[in-house]
């Protein structure tokens, strides 16, 4: 039994390792889950396919991947920034026209893995502040199965 609970253990690392954030987003309290549809309660959110019109359309404004900078290099929308959700408050300026003229109104659309993270990195945008902010709610791995466009940097 020792060897099949070392065997788990290695095979959840060697995962977190090479998906992070989505083996650590399945390993969290209920609270966490709870939290993020709360959040998500008071922010403005949209699915993929309202995602992509406006991607088609070019009226996504600033387009912000707020997962971490390997997860980003693995491939991410085409013309995103990478700003991850840990740093997007401190980050977030030179994208907005600081230290000039702050556009407190700049269009984002915020995604990443899941929806969770730029959920909550959304309302932190509108908490200081900023007005017109838009939370991607989907999975990027359905963004890919879909057969839409990825990037990886160059």
């Amino acid at each position: 039994m020792k060897a099949c609970s070392k065997m788990f253990t290695a095979a959840l690392v060697a995962a977190s390792l090479l998906l992070p954030g989505y083996a650590l987003a399945q390993n969290y309290p209920p609270s966490v889950g709870q939290m993020v549809a709360a959040t998500k309660k008071q922010i403005k959110t949209i699915n993929m396919e309202q995602f992509k019109a406006l991607l088609d359309r070019k009226e996504a404004g600033l387009v912000i991947d707020v997962r971490q900078e390997d997860e980003f290099a693995d491939g991410h929308v085409p013309g995103a920034i990478n700003i991850p959700r840990g740093l997007i408050e401190f980050r977030i300026w030179k994208s907005v026209g600081f230290p000039d003229k702050v556009d407190m109104n700049k269009q984002m659309t915020l995604y990443c893995l899941t929806g969770g993270r730029c959920a909550l990195a959304t309302k932190s945008l509108q908490d200081m502040g900023f007005t017109n902010v838009t939370s991607v709610d989907m999975k990027f791995d359905d963004w890919v199965k879909a057969g839409n466009p990825v990037a990886k940097p160059k």
